[in-house]
Formats: structure tokens, sequence, C-alpha cells
């Protein structure tokens, strides 16, 4: 069964060191969970890594048991069984019976066959359980009205075929664990990966983790957690909640106005910075008494989205940010994560063949 963990990394740009290239490999398969730090020229590699380096990119098509890669590893047989596993799981190394062992070779005979064949199995599977998630979003063409803000977070999905279900779970409970949205450590029956999703799948407007936990009775830090793994994925995406700045800075300069007064809110206040005829509405406004957030948001239509969240900081407030299903339809959505399985994949397959490279250039 293939299961992995693809996650994007930056590219080793420029090295040729076989070391580093089968550490990147490794790295971005979601292979090897804990790296041994190196501080000075000599570099220290863990078993798995040791195992690819000096037996399986060597000889590829040997036929090694595990007694022997053992050897090579420094590992028992009950720890080379473990990082055997992960390696054929992750579809790099096939196996097939030798009497009473099992043998072991790269797949293909090299890396980059190796991956090739990984990448086509991986993009199909990936495929089918994304057009399997798609079919619960609903269609919304406002839902994707508001502009959203660059998403630098580093992608990684779990991609796995589709494991058996259990007692009192449902395909749903299943896909989600497959693609690890339920996290590493999810206890038995714990279905939050499950409502958060239903809840953004079904909205058509961005859910603050405020009013999510709120609605769930699930505490604010699990629900980040929750929408973490979704944003990571590319499946969902945070904006920026435009339409509450002009409340919230109506409540940020009232308040200040009563606790410090005009000239702190024309200094560290931030209303010197902006259009001085914005400035002398508000304040005259609040002296008045005579204003609310909507006077505030039409005040404020000629200043610039950007200054108006620079003039919100300054009076103290926080930039309020929804979530959302990136995606007008469920077919957007399994696009745009699409894209990104199809980036990283990429990268990997360049990576194989630049390793591939160096190998044969050393011998």
């Amino acid at each position: 069964m293939i299961r992995l963990n693809l996650i994007e990394k930056s590219m080793p740009t420029g090295s040729k060191d076989s070391d580093i290239l089968l550490s990147w490999i490794l790295d971005s398969l979601g292979l090897v969970k804990r790296k041994i730090e190196s501080w000075g020229d000599d570099k220290e590699f863990g078993a798995l890594h040791r195992m690819m380096s000096e037996a399986l990119l060597l000889e590829p098509l040997k036929g090694w048991d595990i007694k022997t890669l053992g050897d090579v590893c420094g590992l028992s047989q009950t720890g080379m069984h473990h990082q055997i596993l992960k390696l054929r799981e992750a579809g790099l190394v096939s196996s097939e019976n030798n009497g009473r062992w099992h043998i072991y070779v790269l797949r293909g005979g090299s890396i980059t066959s190796a991956v090739n064949l990984m990448i086509v199995q991986a993009k199909a599977i990936i495929e089918l359980r994304l057009l399997e998630l798609s079919s619960h979003v609903k269609d919304s063409p406002k839902r994707m009205e508001m502009p959203s803000e660059s998403d630098k977070n580093n992608f990684r999905i779990k991609i796995s075929e589709p494991a058996a279900i259990k007692i009192n779970e449902d395909r749903l409970d299943v896909l989600l664990d497959d693609m690890g949205l339920n996290g590493d450590r999810a206890k038995y029956r714990d279905d939050l990966a499950k409502r958060v999703f239903k809840e953004l799948a079904e909205s058509s407007n961005p859910i603050t983790i405020l009013s999510l936990s709120d609605k769930l009775s699930e505490s604010r830090s699990r629900i980040k957690r929750t929408f973490d793994r979704f944003r990571n994925s590319n499946i969902i995406e945070r904006v920026p909640m435009l339409d509450r700045i002009a409340q919230d800075i109506f409540i940020g300069m009232t308040r200040q106005f009563e606790a410090r007064g005009e000239e702190w809110l024309f200094t560290r206040g931030g209303f010197g910075r902006i259009n001085e005829k914005i400035s002398i509405e508000l304040i005259d406004g609040i002296k008045s008494k005579n204003l609310d957030s909507d006077k505030v948001q039409q005040i404020l239509l000629p200043l610039p989205v950007e200054k108006q969240k620079i003039l919100l900081n300054t009076l103290g407030g926080r930039m309020p940010y929804g979530y959302r299903i990136k995606g007008r339809n469920g077919i957007e959505m399994k696009e745009n994560v699409m894209r990104s399985v199809d980036r990283t994949l990429l990268r990997l397959k360049t990576v194989a063949e630049r390793l591939e490279k160096s190998i044969i250039d050393y011998e």
C-alpha cells in the first residue's frame, strides 16, 4: 500500500553532494522525522540514509535481505523491518520471496526510476482521494469574493490508499485520517477535523477561530491546529476580514480617545499618518458622539486597505482573519491542491535525477 507524507522543501540549489540530495528526498517524503545535527565537517546520517547510500543506491538490483542491510545500517532485524516498511510504503522499494527470505530492490533499478514510478502512483491516488473530498464541498460563487492574502505555509499532505473503515466511522472519517488531517496523534473517535471541514465546506463566508470554537465547543488552540493542517494541505486559506476593519477601528479609536485623548490619536494612534480630512472627520465624529461603525466605514472608503490595516494596528487592534475553502467549489479546491502536489513531485524528480548523476560521476 502506498502511504507517504509529501512535504514541500526548498530545493538544494546547486548542490552536487549525494548525501545532501538524498537527505532532501527522504525529508520531502516524510521518511525522516528526527535528524542528527552536525556542527562540524563530519556528517552524520540516520539508518535509513545509510541503507540507501551504502546499499540500495550503489547496487539497486542486487537483491538485499534484511540481515545484509542490517549489517550496513547497524540495526537489528526489528529495526530494519521498520525502516524497509517505510521505503516500501513510499513506493521506492519492492520485494520478492527468495526461499525463506524476502529480498529487496530499488524499483526500476535506479533512484530516478523509483521516484518516477512513485510519482505516477502518488498522483493517481491523491487525485482519487481529492475527488472524493471535493464531493462534500458546497458550490458557492460568493465564497471567493473577498481577496485572500498570500499564503507562505510550506505545503504538506499525506497520500495514502483507502484504509479499512473502523466501527462507528464513515468514509469521510477514513479519508481525512488517510490525508493526515486528523494529525499524527489523533485519539480514537476524535472527529474534530471532520466537523471543522463540514463547517467550512458548507459555508460561503470565512469562519473565524473564535466563532468556530464557540459553535463546536472546542478550545481555540485545537481549532487553530486543525485549521493549520488543512491550510498546509492547500485545502483552505486564511482571509483578512476586510468588512470588519471599520468596526474594529471604531472600537479602538473610541477606547483610545476616552483613555488618552485627541493628541495621542494624532501622534502614536496613527491619525497623523493618514489623510488630514479623514482624520478630522473621525475626530469630530468622536467628539460629537455622532459616530458608529457604518459611518466609520464610509469615512475610510478613500483610504487604501493597507493603510486601514496599519491604522487598526496603531490603535491597538489586530487584523481579523477568517478561514475558507480554497475555491468556489470542490473542483477548484482539488485543482489548487493538485498544483501544489505537481510542483512538489516535480522537485522530487529533478533532485532524483541530480542524485543519480552524482552517483554515476562518482563511480
